[in-house]
């Protein structure tokens, strides 16, 4: 029997805190339940953010919560060719196309909509839905403007690439963190809109990265937090049109700071680094996240 393979993901652009704690420790405490496998994988295809200084600390925040790893790590930066591959593919097969409006383009574009009495969709995030001006382009003026040198992104046509499945979608979601009932969920990738696929000078984005790499590590089981449970029905729908296995997941509670907003590099949260320069123990980790 297939063993069981779970992982932890995190990006190298900036310091740790408790909920990345929780989750760590959740894959790693799954996988030694169920005589599975856990891998760490550095996702930094954000090359203008993410530093090896940032990684290290990573790996020194992680062996200090007691957690083990296999060897080696994969670092999605390490990898664009395999990110390319798979681009070309859904180009080739005229699923993604490239799209030109800028944010203040976009702005205008919705506020004449508004203008003339339309609400306009967002996504599960609230950021509004993309135009579907530049889907409409002919592919001589797409290839006119490349040509010209006019900055784009690759963007998956969302109602093509559903109507390419043929099929409703769905994923199984465990109930909790003992993986002991699950269900199936009804995924709505048409929620968020044409979403980006790649840029101009990454050829891959968080989304399509990783289903790619989840697919080449053999992951069985995606234990990440609730604040990805609605992208995966975007990452259900690129596992169908190539082909990709589908693990199941487990999207598990998050840690919420005093205000009642999850915890987030950005705003300098508690890291983990704070607390061990404190005098906390990976077993204090564990009692704070609720798993003690």
């Amino acid at each position: 029997m297939t063993r069981p393979v779970f992982r932890f993901a995190p990006s190298p652009n900036g310091a740790l805190h408790l909920g990345h704690a929780l989750s760590a420790i959740l894959n790693a405490d799954m996988a030694q339940r169920t005589g599975g496998r856990f891998l760490l994988r550095i996702e930094d295809i954000d090359i203008t953010r993410c530093t090896p200084e940032l990684e290290a600390a990573i790996y020194e925040d992680l062996r200090w919560l007691g957690l083990q790893w296999e060897e080696p790590v994969r670092r999605q930066s390490e990898h664009f060719a395999d990110y390319d591959d798979v681009l070309k593919k859904l180009i080739r097969a005229e699923l993604v196309y490239p799209a030109f409006m800028s944010r203040s383009d976009i702005r205008a574009y919705i506020s004449e909509a508004g203008d003339h009495g339309k609400s306009w969709p967002r996504d599960p995030d609230g950021v509004p839905h993309y135009p579907p001006v530049d889907r409409r382009l002919s592919g001589r003026e797409r290839r006119r403007r490349i040509d010209a040198g006019v900055p784009f992104a690759w963007r998956l046509d969302v109602d093509a690439a559903i109507a390419r499945v043929g099929q409703s979608l769905g994923w199984t979601e465990f109930a909790d963190e003992t993986l002991a009932g699950s269900s199936t969920i009804a995924a709505r990738p048409q929620d968020w809109g044409d979403i980006i696929i790649a840029r101009k000078e990454v050829p891959t984005s968080y989304h399509l990265a990783v289903v790619l790499d989840d697919a080449i590590q053999a992951v069985t089981h995606v234990v990440r937090g609730r604040d990805l449970y609605h992208a995966t029905a975007v990452q259900r729908l690129l596992q169908e049109l190539l082909g990709l296995p589908e693990p199941s997941y487990y999207h598990h509670r998050l840690m919420l700071g005093d205000d009642g907003r999850k915890l987030s590099k950005s705003s300098r949260d508690t890291g983990l680094h704070e607390l061990r320069e404190n005098g906390a123990t990976g077993e204090d980790v564990r009692r704070l996240v609720g798993l003690g």
